[in-house]
């Protein structure tokens, strides 16, 4: 009975704590450039952070969701100097036709997209077609997302790194990191990206805002 009643106080104390930890966090300061912490504003940061992830894992898939999909219907993707906007011009970019490589260049083998550039179609076949090769990894993960949700409009910042193979079997090597920073609606229960901007730097763009 005594190990009864203990362990019973010892539950007690735990959902007490719990309940004021809760408290506290409600009534916490506000997180810089956020006004209140919620359940609601959490659970948002979740389901923008899952967005991020499903973008990422688009890269190097033979077959991958639409890129556009990610995007309201009048987002903008920022490359550099490059401005893409609304679905169609976000779609070009993915699919924009290079010049052709000279006579003596090949394509690497199982090229994929890189996350911090447009990705282009492939070249056109030479006069007699190489055999298919075997496609090699292209890996992008994703790290500190800091994510700031103000109601039906967010801000996030992400840093990605990209991996890649020089040939099938070899060791993954990392290739390119730089930061991404974003803004998000919320339309008609879903996250999409407004504008999404990559840069190599530490600095956030210029007139960038959390």
């Amino acid at each position: 009975m005594v190990m009864k009643l203990s362990s019973i106080r010892q539950a007690s104390v735990w959902a007490a704590a719990l309940v004021l930890c809760c408290v506290a966090l409600a009534s916490a300061p506000a997180a810089h450039a956020q006004d209140k912490i919620t359940a609601q504003s959490l659970i948002d940061r979740q389901l923008i952070l899952d967005q991020i992830t499903r973008y990422y894992y688009n890269f190097g898939k033979a077959e991958r969701q639409s890129e556009e999909s990610f995007y309201a219907d009048d987002g903008e993707l920022i490359l550099g100097t490059r401005h893409y906007k609304g679905k169609e011009g976000i779609k070009s970019a993915y699919n924009r036709t290079p010049a052709a490589p000279p006579a003596t260049a090949a394509p690497a083998a199982g090229a994929a997209p890189a996350a911090s550039a447009a990705p282009a179609a492939s070249a056109a076949p030479a006069a007699a077609a190489a055999p298919p090769r075997e496609r090699t990894a292209f890996n992008v993960t994703i790290d500190n997302p800091l994510i700031i949700v103000h109601g039906d409009t967010a801000t996030s910042q992400v840093i990605f790194t990209e991996y890649r193979q020089d040939k099938v079997g070899d060791p993954m090597k990392m290739t390119t990191q730089g930061k991404e920073y974003a803004t998000w609606v919320k339309v008609n229960g879903q996250w999409l990206y407004k504008t999404r901007q990559i840069a190599s730097g530490s600095n956030p763009p210029e007139g960038w805002k959390e």
